[in-house]
């Protein structure tokens, strides 16, 4: 492989990173809303498409812990997943 191969692989991979930060700024973007009628009345959540939780309510009542607790656990699985990704990636 000689130099100028290099260094157009270093050109692809800047190309593919500037394509995933923008699909990640769309994603931040995006919202995702869920509604179901439930026995103690309407249970809404609204998330982001990056998976970040931006409002769960029962029947309007909004409930900030429950809010908090689920945003920590999909962090957490989120930072479970990118460790596995860098694992299979050589852990670098």
């Amino acid at each position: 492989m000689g130099m100028f191969d290099g260094l157009k692989q270093l050109g692809d991979l800047n190309q593919m990173r500037q394509q995933a930060q923008k699909i990640q700024q769309q994603l931040a973007a995006e919202r995702i809303e869920v509604s179901k009628q439930t026995g103690k009345g309407l249970l809404k959540i609204v998330m982001t498409g990056d998976q970040k939780i931006v409002e769960i309510s029962l029947d309007g009542a909004r409930d900030k812990e429950l809010e908090q607790a689920l945003g920590e656990a999909l962090y957490k699985s989120q930072m479970a997943a990118a460790g596995k990704l860098q694992q299979l990636s050589g852990g670098k």
